[in-house]
């Protein structure tokens, strides 16, 4: 849906653009050429409402003269600075709830065309811990948003609900030999639930980036279900080169690259960094308002995110 509003969006900006440019530099000029003949044969003054008669542009030119203005901004905002988002599922919980409403930075990870999404700006690239958009691989008309845990050239293992990173050598990194475990400390039990079954919460740092993670210590790592790579055990992941790993926060109830694998570089949207507003839907069938109808505005939420 996202990718026909781009096109949607480039197509009537065109149209708009086009009609703006050959009213001001043609029919305008045309209008005003009028209007001064008419002024010329008259013999006294025109009145106010004559002359406005004269200028004005018929209704299919002057409508896209007047938004043009408006829709090109929305249009440089949103494919190349920050574009919304609402969070559909659970699945980044606790960093991100079912109603939270984020905006999206899209020129950290470079500029790209709106339309067929090629890259023609190099800025910066996801770092580990960052919260990405990108279009899901195996259905790219499908937004998703997940954690970037392993960069290209790490290894991961997921084993006992702990991550294990084993980082690529870089002339930055040097101590690439060996896994690292990434430390979760515990941090209360019973604060989020999946149905009546309450979920632990732990805090851990990833990169520069320190957040808390849920985990359902009643379910078993599904490693039967993981993404199959040549050459790994079961629970590792190798990344490639120009891919990333991402995982949900909300770890036993996300699908993320543990069951399909690896995000590519010319998939991602960019980094989600801000909550804007977020609301409670807790309406059920009985109410009489719609479910889709908010029942609070959740204002402690509203910040940047982790």
């Amino acid at each position: 849906m996202a990718v026909y509003f781009s096109i949607l969006l480039v197509a009537l900006t065109l149209v708009c653009g086009v009609v703006w440019v050959i009213d001001k530099f043609h029919w305008a000029p045309q209008r005003r050429l009028k209007l001064a003949v008419a002024q010329a044969q008259c013999e006294g003054e025109l009145g106010a409402d004559a002359e406005a008669k004269i200028m004005e542009a018929p209704f299919f030119i002057d409508t896209p003269v007047q938004i043009f203005p408006v829709i090109a901004f929305v249009l440089v905002l949103r494919s190349f600075l920050y574009e919304p988002f609402q969070i559909p599922s659970g699945s980044m919980m606790p960093t991100l709830l079912d109603g939270d409403f984020i905006l999206v930075n899209k020129y950290n990870y470079g500029l790209r065309d709106p339309v067929f999404r090629e890259k023609f700006v190099e800025i910066g690239a996801p770092e580990r811990g960052d919260v990405v958009v990108f279009k899901y691989p195996l259905d790219t008309r499908i937004d998703y948003i997940k954690r970037v845990i392993g960069l290209p050239g790490d290894r991961i293992i997921y084993r006992n609900k702990s991550i294990y990173i084993k980082p690529a050598c870089t002339d930055e990194v040097k101590d690439c030999g060996s896994y690292k475990q990434i430390e979760q400390n515990f941090v209360s039990n019973g604060d989020y639930h999946d149905g009546d079954v309450p979920l632990t919460r732990y805090k851990l740092k990833l990169g520069e980036k320190t957040h808390d993670i849920l985990v359902n210590n009643q379910i078993l790592p599904r490693t039967a279900h993981f993404f199959k790579q040549a050459g790994t055990q079961k629970d590792e992941f190798v990344v490639p080169e120009g891919h990333y790993f991402v995982m949900g926060d909300n770890r036993d109830n996300s699908l993320d690259g543990r069951f399909w694998g690896f995000v590519p570089e010319e998939n991602l949207v960019g980094e989600a960094v801000f909550i804007w507003t977020s609301f409670d839907f807790e309406r059920t069938q009985e109410d009489l308002l719609p479910t889709w109808v908010p029942t609070g505005i959740r204002f402690s939420r509203i910040g940047s995110i982790e």
